[in-house]
């Protein structure tokens, strides 16, 4: 299951000298930049787990179906949704 990081509040900049209030925004802009990018990893990962997923079932069925579902080999070799085929 998906979980995404919440994004980090902006830090409070009252009462706080001007070199502090520079150290607190770099270190908020690269923890904001480190959750955004963990973020991004598990979306990319759960995408290719469901692409995977996706892909056997399309095999099974295909198989299954015995060469008369010739749409749904072309999906299970790849050509299917999301693919452009290349003339070859």
């Amino acid at each position: 299951m998906l979980t995404l990081t919440a994004p980090l509040p902006a830090p409070s900049l009252s009462l706080v000298r001007p070199s502090t209030v520079v150290d607190l925004l770099q270190r908020w802009a690269v923890s904001s930049q480190q959750t955004a990018r963990r973020n991004a990893m598990l979306g990319a990962t759960e995408c290719a787990a469901r692409r995977a997923v996706r892909l056997d079932v399309d095999t099974y069925l295909a198989s299954a179906a015995g060469p008369a579902a010739s749409g749904a080999t072309a999906t299970a070799t790849g050509t299917g949704l999301g693919q452009i085929a290349t003339p070859g």
